[in-house]
């Protein structure tokens, strides 16, 4: 009898609103998995082709759940928590571990005192599509329903997603775990990547 051999696990790495494919590159080259690495970068967004199937964060994040199509850990910063989150909801059959790094999860921040990020990205980068800064979605009163587990990264000097946020989440969704990441900025888990992937690897 041959054996049919079981799907391969990945493990994809959604980055926040730079869109940048390679913003994980340091963590996933650090961390050791068993799954297919897949660096996601936002069509559109820097130095990425746009894609005219792509108008909206629902059409980004079909996109996204196209990929899922096997068990995946998915590791997200920033707006990508948003999809990753959305992402657990949408396929809790597959997505067996979820870490968010200083994100709003899909809830409504402004409640915990967090800065507005969209005006000074809109400054800085406007070649990116208006839809993506637009976009309010809320999960609030959804997140008792995630299935998996996660693993909530923050700074505790990040005035974009306040620590009092990854507090928030962690007390809502059912299996999380906060772990806090002092003096660092909205990025850290690009710069402090050793520190992070080593977070990561002992979680997933």
């Amino acid at each position: 009898m041959i054996e049919v051999p079981r799907q391969a696990e990945r493990v994809l790495f959604l980055p926040g609103a730079s869109g940048d494919r390679d913003f994980w590159k340091p963590v996933a080259d650090r961390i050791r998995h068993s799954g297919e690495k897949v660096l996601l970068g936002w069509p559109g967004f820097g130095a990425n082709p746009p894609d005219p199937s792509i108008e909206s964060l629902d059409n980004l994040f079909a996109s996204v759940l196209r990929r899922i199509d096997r068990p995946v850990d998915l590791i997200a910063q920033s707006m990508g928590g948003v999809l990753a989150v959305r992402a657990a909801l949408e396929k809790p059959e597959l997505v067996r571990h979820l870490v968010l790094t200083a994100t709003s999860g899909g809830v409504d921040v402004s409640r915990f005192g967090a800065a507005d990020w969209r005006p000074e990205h809109r400054r800085n980068r406007p070649g990116a599509p208006e839809w993506f800064t637009t976009d309010r979605s809320d999960f609030s009163a959804r997140l008792s329903e995630v299935k998996a587990p996660a693993l909530l990264i923050w700074s505790d000097a990040d005035p974009i997603s306040p620590v009092s946020v990854g507090r928030y989440l962690a007390a809502t969704l059912p299996r999380a775990e906060l772990v806090i990441v002092p003096g660092a900025d909205h990025m850290f888990a690009r710069d402090r990547a050793e520190e992070i992937a080593s977070r990561i690897e002992r979680f997933v």
